[in-house]
């Protein structure tokens, strides 16, 4: 399985961006999907996942309220809207697949993972 991350970019803050992710297979429609961002000197951290029907949804508290989660099994991507994005969300955001279909915030839950897309939020 191979993902594809794109829409990063620079913003200013209070502003937006969607990032997506596409899957090289129908076989991730099976399973839970997430994202996560490393901001420079800091580890990878979890912002959020949804499970393999899109019904069931986790969110980070520092995006919660801001960041939506949402994906399209019949296009096998998952995208990630951010609003009122900080500086504080400046990151490279990766997407990853879950080994279930059952989300959750754990990397160690996740067997693939994109390559990182950067958002740089400007003060």
């Amino acid at each position: 399985v191979q993902l594809q991350a794109s829409g990063g970019g620079l913003v200013q803050a209070g502003g937006s961006l969607r990032l997506s992710c596409a899957a090289s297979t129908r076989a991730s429609s099976n399973n839970a999907m997430g994202w996560f961002r490393q901001a420079p000197g800091k580890e990878r951290e979890f912002v959020a996942s949804i499970s393999w029907a899109g019904v069931s949804t986790s969110y980070a508290d520092s995006v919660k309220g801001r960041f939506t989660i949402s994906r399209d099994n019949i296009k096998n991507t998952v995208d990630l809207q951010m609003n009122s994005l900080t500086p504080e969300d400046t990151a490279v955001y990766y997407c990853a697949l879950a080994r279930s279909s059952y989300s959750g915030r754990h990397q160690s839950q996740y067997a693939y993972w994109g390559q990182g897309t950067l958002v740089t939020v400007s003060s």
